[in-house]
């Protein structure tokens, strides 16, 4: 004989078994505060001993059409979002507001030299969220075209700027312009620039102009740019500012920028960096040299993450916790709202003096 089929529990029979409506159920799971206390407390112990977990959580974003969930658009490897300290600062503020909400975070990674459209629109669209924030990608990125292909409330922060979309950031090159002012303002004539990545195309080494001038990361272009004027108005021409870049923003490949930078222009009193930690990778390789910072060479950074000011560098300092609240506020109300107009919210930055900066030796 066939063992019979075990039923099924569902709302309806935490329902039937106390004598109240699906609808007084319902409540208790959804809207408490239509029930008292003890009405409430007897569903859920009802529900526990006839071993119901609660409404099933895809059903119900079905029926509201709303996942309770937000999607971070990241394009860098999965372990850069918890190893970049910037990037876990963003991270943390998202998930203040996320928590104050009852709203999770769903990570849609994607390595920083993907480029397929349709494996771009594969990924956006498996991902079960009620709206976007996208997390610093090139001008034209595929996955930035996805998402706002798919419809759902979206905001940028860092980059692009797109006319289309709420925008969460800082003025970069108006950032940087005071670790540059601060190193002319020392003496230094010979200074070189270390950024990241300029374009998803990668090239490690020296930046040409033109590559800097189609740059697609604006993020990156912005800034040293803006280090460029700076040093311009000083009387230091472009193409006197010998400019490095590398693809992968980790420890060896800044180590080996700051090899190649000051190995191939041994004049350099000063180094700006795009950020912190390729100044970090400066330190270390200065320290493997035998090159006193700042005695024999001056340093700036960028981001003001904490093992950078541990250190008491010279760098300028971005709010990227703020930047992470700011930018889950504005989408939790594009999503409560999605007729609300386009927004654009430029944070502000302050520069720290730091102990990285000092006279060229004469």
């Amino acid at each position: 004989m066939a063992a019979r089929k075990k039923k099924r529990l569902s709302l309806a029979s935490v329902a039937e078994e106390l004598g109240v409506s699906r609808t007084t159920v319902s409540n208790a799971y959804n809207h408490p505060e239509q029930l008292s206390e003890a009405l409430r407390a007897d569903i859920f112990a009802t529900a526990e001993r006839l071993g119901y977990p609660g409404p099933d959580p895809t059903a119900r974003s079905l029926r509201t059409r709303y996942t309770g969930s937000i999607g971070v658009l990241f394009t860098d490897h999965l372990t850069y979002a918890f190893e970049d300290v910037a990037s876990l600062d963003f991270m943390a503020g998202m998930a203040e507001v996320a928590s104050q909400d009852s709203t999770s975070m769903t990570l849609v990674p994607v390595g920083p030299d993907y480029t397929e459209k349709e494996e771009a629109r594969s990924r956006v669209n498996q991902a079960g969220v009620d709206g976007f924030v996208v997390y610093s990608v090139a001008r034209e990125d595929p996955f930035l075209e996805a998402v706002a292909a798919r419809g759902l409330p979206t905001v940028v922060c860092d980059q692009p700027k797109d006319p289309r979309l709420p925008f969460v950031g800082i003025d970069d090159a108006a950032a940087i312009a005071p670790a540059a002012q601060a190193l002319v303002a020392a003496g230094h004539r010979n200074i070189g620039i270390l950024c990241i990545r300029l374009d998803p195309v990668a090239n490690n080494g020296p930046v040409s102009a033109e590559r800097l001038a189609l740059a697609r990361h604006e993020t990156q272009r912005n800034r040293v740019n803006g280090a460029l004027e700076v040093f311009e108005r000083a009387g230091i021409p472009r193409n006197q500012v010998p400019v490095v870049e590398r693809h992968i923003n980790d420890m060896a490949n800044n180590v080996d920028a700051a090899r190649e930078l000051l190995s191939t222009n041994p004049e350099l009193t000063a180094v700006l960096c795009t950020t912190d930690t390729m100044a970090l990778g400066v330190l270390d390789y200065a320290a493997s040299q035998g090159i006193a910072v700042p005695e024999d060479l001056s340093l700036t950074g960028f981001d003001g993450i904490a093992p950078a000011l541990s250190k008491n560098l010279s760098t300028v300092l971005q709010p990227n916790r703020e930047k992470g609240r700011a930018a889950a506020t504005l989408l939790a109300k594009a999503i409560a709202d999605p007729t609300l107009p386009r927004r654009t919210t430029l944070l502000a930055t302050t520069f720290y003096q730091g102990s990285t900066i000092a006279p060229p030796r004469s």
